[in-house]
C-alpha cells in the first residue's frame, strides 16, 4: 500500500472526520463565547465594579507613567496585563460551564436509554442441572 493510500485510509476514518468537525465547530463556538464575555458579561461586571474596563487594567513595570494601556504598549513599556487575564479566566469559566451542561445533558439521555430493561439472559444448562440436583437432594 502506498503512502498516499495509507494517508487516505487514515484521513477518512470516522474519528479523524469527527475531530475535524469538532475543531471547526469549536472555533465558531469560541467566537460566540468571546462575544458573550466581551459584549455581555464583562460590561455587566464592569458596571458592578464602578465602570472598570478589565481590558484596560495593567501593571506598569517601568519607571514612566502612561495615560492608557495603548500608550504604554506603543512606548514598549514592560507591562503585566492582568485585565486581559481576568477576561481569559471568565472566558474559561463560561466555556467550562457550557461544556459541563452539554455533557450532563448527553449523559442524562444515555441514562434514559440504559434504563430500558434488558431481556433476561437464559439460564445456562449447567446451572439448571445443578438446581435439579440440589432440589433432588433436599427431598
Amino acid at each position: 500500500m502506498s503512502i498516499v493510500q495509507e494517508f487516505k485510509a487514515f484521513a477518512m476514518r470516522g474519528n479523524v472526520v469527527d475531530l475535524a468537525v469538532a475543531v471547526v465547530i469549536g472555533g465558531a463556538f469560541g467566537k460566540i463565547v468571546n462575544s458573550l464575555v466581551q459584549d455581555i458579561v464583562m460590561p455587566v461586571v464592569g458596571g458592578m465594579t464602578g465602570g472598570v474596563d478589565f481590558k484596560q487594567l495593567y501593571l506598569n513595570l517601568g519607571s514612566q507613567t502612561f495615560e492608557s494601556l495603548e500608550a504604554a504598549e506603543k512606548a514598549g513599556a514592560p507591562l503585566v496585563k492582568y485585565g486581559a487575564f481576568i477576561n481569559s479566566m471568565v472566558d474559561f469559566i463560561i466555556i467550562a460551564l457550557v461544556i459541563f451542561l452539554v455533557v450532563k445533558g448527553i449523559n442524562g439521555l444515555k441514562r434514559k436509554e440504559a434504563a430500558v430493561p434488558a431481556t433476561p439472559a437464559a439460564t445456562p444448562e449447567d446451572v439448571m442441572l445443578l438446581r435439579e440436583i440440589r432440589d433432588s437432594l433436599k427431598k
